[in-house]
């Protein structure tokens, strides 16, 4: 995967990050549904992931944590608000604590996944995902 570009907004809160895969959109998706392989790519290089809880439909909820060199634990829960395989996903996102609560006692943020095959069709998907930084009332 190659990022290809990053857009920072300071002003409305968002980042688009589009990358180029070497795959097909369904394939692409599969890095997001499965938990097996999200496990793989999710998180900075020695930091394994390591899912609790993943149900990536609509109303669902994804539970996982990084592990730190130094043996730290960080913890993130998704909301999913959205799915729509293979193509699209909205999710709330937190680091959180012990109970769950973000530990930065700020809303959680909102992830938009939008995966999309290249004008002419049959090339790599490109993947954005806006706003991830977007603040979300809930």
């Amino acid at each position: 995967m190659s990022v290809t570009s990053v857009e920072k907004d300071p002003e409305a809160l968002t980042m688009t990050v589009t990358a180029d895969l070497d795959a097909t959109v369904e394939r692409a998706w599969q890095l997001w549904a499965d938990p097996n392989q999200f496990e793989q790519w999710w998180g900075p290089p020695g930091y394994p992931t390591t899912v609790v809880d993943f149900d990536l439909r609509a109303g669902g909820r994804v539970t996982f944590f990084l592990s730190g060199t130094e043996g730290e634990r960080h913890d993130s829960t998704w909301e999913v608000i959205t799915a729509d395989p293979p193509r699209h996903l909205e999710l709330r996102d937190a680091d959180v604590d012990d109970d769950g609560r973000p530990n930065d006692g700020n809303a959680m943020t909102a992830m938009v996944i939008t995966i999309e095959e290249r004008d002419g069709g049959g090339a790599p998907p490109l993947l954005a995902v806006p706003g991830p930084k977007r603040p979300v009332l809930h």
